[in-house]
């Protein structure tokens, strides 16, 4: 009964698809260049202050490295987010609720861009959970 059982595991192995994990997009430091890291570095700390024109400036000017060209994409897909929720706050200050709302976005917008700033510190990839992708 051993030989069949064998026999059967030799004709029908495991489906390749069960073997196999899915691939990973994380970019380790080992293959992120320093200057890479610094200009996406700069990108998420410029969204703090100065909102999208960083991420404007570089992602209509910097169109050769992957790394910063995805985060210079996100930090502008999480400005213009954090600039529609602002917009969305001062039309609600009629409503009252309107300071809440601008006071949470500013507040939501310095969180993620340094969460933002620190990943690209550490060369990883950051997405912003909450943020409207516009831009692929």
């Amino acid at each position: 009964m051993s030989n069949s059982s064998t026999a059967q595991d030799q004709q029908d192995p495991q489906p390749k698809a069960l073997e196999t994990t899915e691939e990973t997009e994380e970019i380790t430091l080992d293959n992120i260049n320093p200057e890479s890291r610094n200009q996406a570095l700069l990108v998420w700390v410029g969204t703090i202050f100065l909102f999208s024109l960083p991420s404007l400036v570089m992602f209509l000017m910097k169109k050769g490295d992957d790394y910063v060209a995805d985060q210079v994409r996100e930090a502008l897909n999480w400005s213009i987010t954090a600039i529609i929720g602002w917009s969305a706050g001062w039309l609600l200050t009629f409503f009252l609720i309107g300071p809440l709302v601008v006071w949470g976005v500013m507040v939501a917008n310095l969180v993620f861009s340094v969460m933002g700033a620190l990943a690209c510190s550490k060369g990883e990839k950051y997405r912003v959970p909450v943020a409207l992708r516009l831009l692929k």
